[in-house]
């Protein structure tokens, strides 16, 4: 068995039940895997809304959301598949392939609507992710700022960045 090395960044469970939000930093082991991502989020166990925000390397994030029979995923950048194992397995758990290394050009892979039920359409998210002067840190504050649990997150980052 490999030790595989950090990956630098933060991992973010998010939980709605009963209309109350919840945020909770996961053990930054699941940056570099995406199985364990998976598994850490669906032990959490909760009647509503469960899922993860990884803010992996400050280069990309990638949203995990645990559903009946499977998982919905969002990479905000394929090209991230090049160089980090997640974006790897997100890419060939959707079946999609990597860019080329030449490819300048950012675009995301999975579900751009994974988060519309909880107030985030498919074209503001794609909004989101297009906006390349952001950290994908601020891109998730804003994802969570959409979606109606802003102060919650932003009290995980004052944690992270203590």
């Amino acid at each position: 068995m490999t030790v595989q090395a950090p990956v630098p960044g933060f991992a973010v469970a998010v939980v709605r039940e009963d209309g109350k939000w919840r945020c909770s930093l996961m053990d930054s082991s699941v940056l570099a895997s995406l199985d364990e991502a998976i598994t850490a989020l669906r032990e959490l166990r909760s009647t509503g809304a469960v899922f993860g925000m990884c803010n992996v390397d400050d280069e990309f994030f990638v949203l995990i959301r645990p559903i009946p029979g499977g998982v919905d995923l969002l990479l905000s950048d394929s090209a991230a598949a090049l160089d980090y194992d997640i974006a790897a397995d997100v890419l060939d758990l959707l079946r999609v392939d990597a860019p080329d290394e030449d490819d300048e050009e950012i675009w995301p892979a999975g579900d751009l609507a994974i988060l519309e039920d909880l107030g985030l359409p498919e074209g503001e998210m794609l909004v989101i992710i297009e906006e390349i002067d952001l950290y994908p840190d601020e891109q998730l504050e804003m994802i969570a700022q959409r979606c109606g649990f802003g102060p919650q997150f932003a009290g995980m980052l004052e944690k992270i960045n203590g």
